[in-house]
């Protein structure tokens, strides 16, 4: 059995286990490169330990740390579910590891610099997007997927698809709910998204609902780069500053272990004080 057999098995059983096309598009990129460096009959059993990390040191000496354990994470996963499988004897990517990195800081926006972002709206579909995203923290493909029936509006809230196809709600504030109101009601389209495009309306992909971000703010005096996980940081500093409990930061925002949610901690110095004066 070569790689791309062994590809085509694997993509069809984590197909049926749910994971997301993303991810298992992110995951044949890896895999065809590495067949590449192989070859397309080269059996899957000749590979050890000593290829693999000769395969990284030579095709990965260019890539950013982060990239490179990407690449590691993904020819683990794969390798242990093909020796799992018992398509192999052996698992030659057992011992790989991961390069260790810094872990910076999440950024954020202040509670004046999101004003300041609404401010510098010109059309609804701005102020809906930018209120709705930092309103509930959602991830950019949480928003994507939503459709205009999936809003409750008398709790003004709707129930997302998060990662590892886990559902929760979130919810949005009075003001959110004006403007989103304000957008639906400006659109003469029939196209089921919550949110679509300027121009021959379609559901809007990540890459335009980041292209309406950075175009709001340009408008304004914000030195840093505006991104849309920004958006979600500075929903977690929000709650984190207005003394929301850290496992209800946790369920709102998806996370699936807190220790994911405790860097918030660290970036509040306030709350720093108050957690030593608390409990010593």
């Amino acid at each position: 059995m070569n790689l791309l057999e062994a590809w085509d098995i694997y993509y069809k059983d984590k197909m049926i286990e749910g994971l997301s096309l993303k991810t298992l598009k992110d995951y044949k990129i890896q895999i065809n490169l590495l067949n590449n460096y192989f070859g397309n009959d080269y059996d899957i059993n000749n590979i050890n330990i000593i290829d693999l990390k000769t395969y990284l040191a030579e095709k990965g000496s260019h890539l950013k740390m982060s990239s490179l354990g990407q690449r590691i994470r993904v020819i683990r996963a794969f390798f242990k579910w093909v020796y799992e499988e018992e398509y192999i004897n052996n698992n030659p990517a057992y011992k790989l590891k991961e390069p260790k990195l810094p872990k910076p800081l999440p950024k954020h926006l202040t509670d004046e610099e999101i004003e300041i972002l609404l401010d510098a709206c010109k059309i609804p579909l701005e102020s809906a997007l930018i209120s709705f995203l930092f309103n509930t923290g959602c991830r950019a493909g949480e928003v994507y997927s939503l459709n205009r029936n999936s809003i409750n509006w008398e709790n003004r809230s709707c129930v997302v698809l998060g990662k590892g196809s886990k559902e929760r709600e979130v919810y949005f504030s009075v003001r959110c709910a004006v403007y989103l109101k304000k957008y639906l009601n400006s659109r003469n389209d029939l196209d089921t998204a919550l949110f679509v495009t300027e121009r021959a309306p379609h559901r809007t992909s990540m890459d335009q609902m980041r292209h309406v971000l950075k175009r709001v703010a340009k408008r304004t005096d914000i030195k840093r780069s505006v991104y849309l996980h920004l958006m979600r940081h500075s929903f977690a500093f929000h709650l984190m500053e207005n003394d929301c409990p850290i496992s209800g930061i946790q369920n709102l925002m998806g996370h699936a272990r807190i220790s994911t949610t405790l860097i918030y901690v660290q970036l509040s110095g306030r709350k720093r004080r108050d957690l030593f004066n608390k409990h010593f």
